[in-house]
């Protein structure tokens, strides 16, 4: 019992230790917080909201589950086409520099929170959609509900519907990475905040220092968390309600880099989705998961192309 008890003794110390550290490392990572967008209000919280270029088209960047700062991972991509094209992304609730909320992450919520912060920004429809990973249920939702806000889609490996058929959701073990967050354990793993667009992108250092500082405030957020619950539910709105009809350019990367799937599963399901679009066409590239970190130049030049197409 007293061995039992001096071990417990030394993990609470280590915890309490751990935890000191992770605030005092936040109060110094303050100063990289100042939000690099516009803030705006939306149901009484606030959603980050960036906008860049002066283009007749606008392109709205949407962002996979848990990338802490949305802003800073499209960056390479969208800094090759602000020249001709006006940008936004929106950081959705949980990400970036917007608040962290505990509520319903329902495909019908994130859809009208997203359309709102771009309403308070001044932006209008119709809109290119972009969304990287599980934002392709948004922008697909999107499309089908309100078809004239929507002029086309393309997606940045993004996830369709089929994806999560049979996908495992490990909950518990996303409560657990909450909370090894939020006492700051994830600060004991190496190299954790060193993301695609920190190591491939064209981030300056400035801005890398930025991204790290919003990795450790905003990793499985509650957010996040309620996102990952109802994505199954979000995924079968979606499928039932058919395919949109708009034009769309899928890019689609080998599977590597977090998806679980082997590289011809993650190919194939998207290509069978788009065989039943009018107007979609893919091309497949040799990288992994967040490929606008990778090959943001061949993509961004495939955009231009397509877009000019349209």
């Amino acid at each position: 019992m007293k061995l039992f008890l001096i071990i417990i003794a030394i993990i609470i110390i280590l915890i309490l230790a751990i935890y000191v550290n992770h605030r005092i490392r936040l109060i110094k990572e303050a100063k990289f917080l100042s939000p690099l967008g516009e803030i705006v209000q939306v149901d009484g919280n606030n959603l980050s909201v960036y906008t860049e270029g002066d283009g007749e088209t606008t392109l709205i960047f949407m962002s996979g589950a848990g990338t802490s700062s949305p802003i800073l991972d499209f960056k390479s991509l969208y800094s090759c086409l602000s020249d001709k094209y006006k940008i936004a992304v929106v950081e959705k609730f949980g990400y970036g520099f917007s608040d962290v909320v505990d509520k319903s992450r329902d495909i019908d919520s994130m859809l009208e929170d997203t359309i709102a912060a771009l309403t308070a920004a001044g932006l209008n429809a119709p809109y290119v959609l972009c969304p990287h990973s599980m934002s392709g249920l948004e922008a697909l939702y999107w499309a089908q509900k309100y078809p004239d806000e929507v002029s086309a889609i393309i997606g940045l490996d993004m996830a369709v519907p089929s994806y999560y058929e049979n996908m495992q959701i490990n909950l518990p073990l996303m409560r657990i990475s909450s909370f090894a967050a939020k006492i700051g354990v994830t600060r004991l793993i190496p190299g954790i905040s060193e993301s695609d667009a920190i190591i491939n992108g064209t981030l300056t250092d400035t801005e890398k220092e930025i991204y790290k500082a919003v990795f450790y405030s905003r990793t499985a957020t509650v957010t996040m968390i309620n996102e990952c619950e109802s994505v199954k539910a979000n995924a079968k709105k979606v499928q039932d309600m058919g395919i949109p009809q708009v034009p769309m350019l899928l890019f689609i990367s080998d599977g590597s880099g977090g998806t679980g799937f082997d590289k011809e599963t993650w190919r194939r399901i998207p290509k069978e989705y788009i065989a039943q679009a009018d107007n979609a066409k893919y091309i497949e590239l040799d990288c992994p998961h967040y490929v606008h970190d990778y090959e943001y130049k061949k993509i961004s030049e495939n955009i231009i192309q397509f877009l000019l197409n349209q």
